[in-house]
Parts: C-alpha cells; structure tokens; sequence
C-alpha cells in the first residue's frame, strides 16, 4: 500500500508555471488577431465591403433561357419571347455612403416614373434589404438610358448612382391574339406551357438556364465565370394561319348570329371546326369558340354566355331538363369562388376539338357501311325497306323518318341517312366485326395527336362482350357511343384515302434557336382500315350526300365545287330532353379528296335543335367557299346567279378588309369571277336557282306520297301531319323533336359527366 502511494505524480509548480506561459500566448495570439481585425475594418474596410457585396451579387446569377418559337406552315410566327428587364434596388449598397442617395432617386424618378416617396420609405424601413423589385418586365428601350448612366465609359455616367441593377427575364408573347389559341395554349409566370403546343412540347421549347459566377483573385479583384443559357428550340406548326384564320371568322359570325337567340348565352354550348389533310394526317385548322387572347388569358370578359360549370368542373344543370345549362352573365362573376371561376377559365382554355366527348350521330354511318363492305357482310347491292322504325331487342327504334323511307338501297341509305337500312346493315355485321372495326377506325382509342388535353374514349364504346342487339343497332347510326372530334375526323380520312389510317398532328419540324433542322415529323401511317375498292364505294355514297337530289347535305356544297361528305344529329342524354348535337364531316375535291373538314355545333341557341343539321352544313360552306380558292384548287361546278352574286359580295368584302388592313389588295384567283368574265364553270341559265336557296329539292316528291298531303305551317314552314298535329323539317322529313331512341339501358357504356 505504501508502495502505491509513492507512484503518484503531483502537480508541481514547475507545471503550474508552464500552463501560465501557455495561457498568456493564446491570450497574446487573439490580441494580435483582434489588432489586426481593427486595423483592416479602419483602412481597408470600405473596399472589402465593395468585393463582398460584389461577390454577393454576382456569386450565382441566373440567367434565363429565350423560350423557342411557335411558327405556322408559312413561316409566320404565333408565339415568341421578349427580353423583359426588373429593375432591382440595393438599399445596403446605396445607404454606405449619404453622398450616392439623392443622385440614385433622381434618376431613378426621372427615368422610371417612379415614386420618390416611396423610395425613401422603403430605404427607411429597409435599410439592409439588397433585393428590391422596383419596377418589372420593363423592355430594352425603357432601361437603356438608365443602363448608360451607370455604365462607366458612356457620355452619361454618373459614379454617384449606386444601388441599383437589372434583373433579366422574358415574357410570352402572341403577335395575333386569340388566333388559334386552342392549339398553341400560353406559359405560366414561371415560363412553363399551359395547354396545347406550349404544354405539350414544353421539354422541346424550353432551354437551359445559364448561370454566372464570381470570384476574389489573387490581388483581391472580383472574377467571374460565365456559363451561358441555352435557348430552346422552335417548332414549325402544320397549322396554315390562313386556313385558321378563315375558320375562326366564321366560327365568330356564328356566334354572333346565334348568340341570346331563344335563351341567353352563346350561339352554341360548343361550336368546333378541324381541317385535316386527307392524305397525311396533318392538322391544318383547329378551332373551337369561344376564343380568348393569350396575351391575357384570365379576361372574365371571355367567360361571359358559356355554360357554367361548378367547382368540380361539372356543368351546371338548368331548372328543367329541357335547359341546356346555365349560362354566365357579367353579374355571375362576381359571385364565382375561386375554384369556380378556375374551373370556368378551364372550360374556356381546353380545346373542344380533342377534350370532349359526345355521341356523334349519323356521322358514324359511313363507318358502319365500310365495315358492311370490308368484311363481306354486304355487298353495296343490298335494298332494304324503311317502315319508319325497326324492332330490335324489343325495343322500337326510330328512323328520322318515323313514316318511312321505303325500299332503300345501301346507297340511298347513306345520302337520306336512313336508321332502318343501317340497323339491318349491322346485324348482318355482328357485334364481333362490329366492335373490331370500331377500334380499327379509332373509336375508344387516343389518337396521340401533339397536343396537351386529348381525351380517353376507352370507356365510352362496346366491346364484344357486352354489346348486345339493341346496342349494335344504335351504334350503327352513331347513338350509345361516345367520340372526340379527332377521333372521327382522322377515322374519315382513312374511308376515303385508300384506307390508311394515318396518325393526327401539327408540329412538321423542329429547329434550333441557329435555324438547324433538328427533326422532320413525316406523315406516319399506323395501319391500313379498309381496302382502296371499299374506301372508292364510300366516296360515291358520300358524294350523294351533297350532291344527290335526295342528300341531306346539300346545304354544304360550296358554290363551284363537288364535295363528299355526311350530316349528323345527335340526342344528348338524358333522352328526350330535346338537346341536340348536329354536325357535318366532309372533304374536297369530290373526285380526289386533298382536304377533310368537320364542324360540330354542340346543343346550338335555336328553338328546334333537332332540325339545325344546317347550321354544321352553312358553316362548312362558308369556310370551303374562301377556304378553296385560297388553297388553288379550281372550280368544276356551274354557279347559279346567286351563287356568283355571293361570290362578288365576297371578293368585295375581301378587298374592303385588306385595304383597311393595309394588306395588298390582291384577292387569290377563283373566289369569284369578275363582272363582265364568263368561265367554262359558269351556269348556262343564270337564273336558276339552287336546291340550297329553297331548302326543296325535286327529290322531296319521291320520298313519299304521304308528304303531298300535308300542309305547311306559315309561320315556321314546317309540315304538319294533319292527324297528330307532329311537325317535320320541309328539307330533311325529319319530326321536329321526335325521339328516335327509346329509353333502355343495356350495356350502355359509361357515359362523360356533365363536365363534357
């Protein structure tokens, strides 16, 4: 135990001293540094500050990217961007010196019509801030003498600014307003697309930001390294702006016609138009009104006569069920809750063209005669007879001639649109043919067009398994299924190219912010639909359509010019609510068609929905009487004397337009002969007039005797069925509001919500 305790070792004065010593060093060392800290803050702290302010500002700056342009077929640009300048206030770097203050506000007034009170408020309240928005998005012009006062070397510059620089951006610009605003869609504030082209190719015409960095040299001299922003690139639409322009013109002279007709609120719940090249599936027109302006997409101004939808985007229903919607009036608005008015600026942004769905009526039948002819279950010489319904699964099917037709061959039962003869057509294709033709021609299917907001159609048609005989039946004349509008459009084309099905899209090129071509999108064919020898059939019973006696498209002939095509009429759900969707898909010239055009008018602002197919027809005839000359193609029909007094009209109007645009005066050649010049096309008897003119055509006689012994209302022009008192259209026969679909419900596919 002794031993032990002698073993421990004890802190001795020796040691004590030495940990003095220690002490007072490190004590020393920090005097030394805090000496050398005063002496650096006193001499040499102004110019420290100036490189780290310096360094703060520039160590890591942004720089943004030009977003690529949106450029039309001709080279014409719709969308761009435009350098913009913040103008940003240093309040920390002006206040480090009292002589720089007055200076630096008065220029600051001076060239920015700013506030000089409010300056030296905020530099009061804020006298640390170093990043300030005093004025935004101002362009190079508004910055530039300002720029030069603080840029040393220039005839202007004053070291006494201070405080004070620029912050870059750009901002979205659409040189032609609302034009094709469905299709190109706007950015966002943080530069991202909304909608359309912009959404869609978003990856493609955004760049990479660049970035900007500074650093202190060996001599304590601010450095900086420049990684410059990368530009996106541009894409060359399909959309021929003339062609665009043209649609929506006419699109908006509907609307005006139309608009608080029988109820308030626009010509139409929707009103939709797609020109498409037949042969290779370039989209080149797509509109749908209401329009809007992309410059100032959240205009409330635009929102006013559409159907209101609620927070959840549903339509809003009226108090009958014979109210089509509830329509947004100015006083409306001030009551929408944030949700609501952002769900009505969805209605208005999304494209009518490719987001909603609807049964698409007699359109459809083409379809269902191709199908009959492709897979052998008919022959094109088949007759059937028309009794004014057909019993099918028990229930009793209308035709729109609820007195019947009569003997109808396949031919006629395209150009009369005759319900009966495509019901018997159908059971003789089956529901396996049936339903197997249906998405060959695309129906349930995305097209995959380039552009954001398509809608999914799979749960909106049959499948084998669960289409039964009534189903088959309706889906013949297009009731029960639900479509877009560029799902039938591009299926048309396919009925009458030969038979191929070519894939929809706008953009033809990509090219770098250089002008290089990055890529070429070639007109791709996804599969063959039908062969060449069905697809010449459907032609010549399209043709008929328009151009037969009988035809309930001959309204949408053009003046000078065959066309094929095919009307339809729609009800809307629920059955017997009296809505309707009424439409025409067609394509010039008859003889080779080179354009497919398709308008629908979704439940339009007319008292008789059920008979206003002609409003879809007028409307294509309209856009094809400008549309056609435009595109070269020459006339080959004969014009009445109406006919060429319309075309003077139009040409003059034309001319008015451009020279009070300043435009050359110049109208294209073929819209109309001028006064005094005969062509070969020019009718023989100038004084005849059209079956468009009269609505009557001699074929109405053949259609049956029954019709002879009827008399027309005075007022309406309608006929009247002397014993029921039933009113029919004098030009289709069809029964003003007659419910050709009974209320069944097997196997109905999900239908849209009321949103759609």
């Amino acid at each position: 135990m002794k031993q032990k305790k002698q073993n421990v070792r004890k802190f001795t004065i020796g040691m004590k001293k030495k940990l003095v010593v220690l002490f007072v060093l490190v004590l020393l060392a920090f005097v030394g540094l805090g000496v050398r800290l005063i002496l650096i803050t006193k001499n040499n702290g102004e110019e420290y500050e100036k490189q780290v302010l310096s360094q703060q500002e520039y160590d890591s700056t942004t720089l943004p990217f030009r977003r690529g342009e949106i450029l039309d077929a001709n080279g014409t640009i719709l969308a761009y961007s435009e350098k913009v300048y913040n103008v940003i206030l240093d309040a920390k770097l002006l206040l480090r010196d009292e002589k720089y203050l007055e200076p630096t506000i008065k220029a600051l007034v001076t060239n920015f019509d700013l506030d000089a009170s409010d300056i030296r408020t905020y530099l009061k309240e804020h006298p640390t801030s170093q990043y300030y928005i005093l004025a935004k998005k101002l362009s190079y012009n508004q910055i530039s003498a300002f720029q030069e006062m603080i840029t040393p070397g220039t005839q202007t510059y004053n070291a006494d600014i201070q405080g004070v620089w620029f912050e870059s951006g750009y901002i979205r610009k659409y040189p032609n307003g609302s034009l094709a605003c469905d299709i190109i869609g706007f950015t966002s504030n943080d530069n991202n697309g909304m909608y359309g082209l912009e959404e869609y190719y978003n990856d493609t015409l955004s760049g990479t930001t660049g970035r900007e960095y500074g650093y202190l040299d060996d001599d304590s001299q601010l450095e900086r390294t420049t990684i410059p922003a990368t530009d996106g690139d541009s894409i060359v639409t399909t959309i021929d702006g003339n062609l665009q322009t043209i649609v929506e013109k006419y699109l908006r002279e509907f609307n005006d016609t139309y608009k608080d007709n029988v109820r308030q609120g626009n010509g139409a719940n929707n009103v939709g138009c797609v020109m498409m090249d037949v042969n290779t599936g370039e989209v080149l027109a797509m509109a749908s009104y209401p329009f809007y302006d992309l410059n100032d997409p959240r205009n409330t101004e635009n929102l006013i006569g559409m159907p209101s939808v609620d927070e959840k985007g549903n339509r809003v229903k009226g108090e009958s069920v014979f109210d089509s919607g509830v329509y947004i009036t100015e006083d409306m608005l001030a009551g929408f809750s944030d949700d609501e008015l952002y769900q009505n600026y969805n209605a208005l942004w999304k494209n009518f063209c490719i987001s909603d769905t609807y049964e698409p009526g007699s359109v459809a039948k083409p379809f269902t005669v191709a199908t009959g002819l492709e897979t052998g279950a008919i022959t094109g010489n088949e007759v059937y007879n028309c009794k004014g319904s057909l019993e099918v699964g028990g229930w009793d099917i209308k035709c729109h001639n609820v007195y019947g037709d009569g003997y109808v061959s396949v031919e006629r039962g395209i150009e009369i649109s005759c319900n009966v003869a495509m019901m018997y057509i159908g059971q003789a294709i089956g529901v396996h043919n049936f339903t197997k033709f249906q998405k060959d021609f695309g129906f349930g299917l995305k097209t995959n067009i380039d552009l954001a907001g398509e809608a999914r159609t799979e749960g909106l048609t049959y499948s084998a398994s669960n289409m039964g005989s009534t189903d088959l039946a309706v889906n013949t004349f297009g009731q029960g299924f639900n479509v877009d509008m560029i799902e039938m459009i591009t299926g048309y084309c396919s009925l009458i190219n030969g038979g191929y099905y070519y894939e929809p899209h706008v953009v033809k090129k990509i090219v770098s912010s250089s002008g290089s071509t990055i890529k070429s999108v070639e007109p791709r064919v996804l599969r063959q639909t039908i062969s060449p020898s069905t697809s010449e059939k459907i032609k010549q019973y399209c043709e008929k359509v328009v151009m037969g006696e009988e035809g309930t498209g001959r309204s949408a002939r053009p003046a000078g010019y065959r066309i094929i095509g095919k009307t339809g009429t729609a009800q809307t759900l629920p059955r017997g609510n009296r809505q309707y969707v009424v439409s025409f898909m067609g394509a010039a010239p008859a003889d080779n068609p080179q354009i497919a055009i398709y308008v629908v008018v979704d439940r339009p602002n007319v008292a008789e929905q059920s008979t206003s197919t002609r409003l879809a027809t007028t409307l294509v005839r309209s856009i094809l009487t400008e549309a056609l000359p435009y595109l070269n193609y020459p006339m080959t029909e004969e014009l009445s004397e109406k006919e060429q007094t319309e075309l003077a009209e139009l040409r003059d109007k034309l001319i008015t337009t451009a020279t009070a645009e300043g435009e050359d005066e110049e109208i294209k050649e073929g819209l109309a002969p001028a006064e005094g010049e005969e062509t070969a096309e020019t009718a023989e008897n100038t004084d005849e007039t059209s079956a468009e003119d009269t609505g009557e055509t001699e074929g109405e006689e053949e259609r049956g005797s029954i019709w002879e012994s009827f008399d027309r209302d005075p007022q309406t022009g309608y006929y009247v069925d002397p014993d029921t008192g039933t009113k029919f259209d004098p030009e289709t026969m069809t029964a003003i509001d007659a419910d050709v679909l009974p209320e069944f419900s097997e196997g109905l596919p999900q239908q849209p919500s009321e949103g759609n």
